[in-house]
């Protein structure tokens, strides 16, 4: 994402290190990805959504993903790729290694 974010539009926190201006605790905020959108703030799939809308080129997807069926199996995509998550970052890990 970072590299489609070529306008800067999007600040990328990382939510693993110390973060003082954040209503959420540590937890929360590695729990799911989160994202704000002006003064809203988003989690799981509607982050994703927001993010998207930054990007120029994804932004018709964001876009789409306004409309509540969209959005409830965007949300469902994602709540099956958290339960996979953390074998992923184990492979990511010991491919790193």
């Amino acid at each position: 994402m970072r590299r489609l974010d070529r306008r800067g539009n999007i600040d990328f926190i990382d939510a693993s290190g110390e973060i003082t201006d954040c209503p959420l605790d540590r937890a929360a905020l590695l729990a799911r990805f989160h994202a704000r959108e002006g003064e809203q703030l988003y989690d799981g799939a509607a982050a994703f959504a927001a993010m998207w809308r930054a990007i120029p080129v994804l932004r018709p997807l964001g876009e789409v993903a306004r409309y509540p069926l969209v959005l409830k199996g965007l949300e469902a995509l994602y709540g099956q790729f958290l339960k996979v998550r953390p074998v992923l970052q184990r492979l990511v890990r010991k491919a790193s290694q």
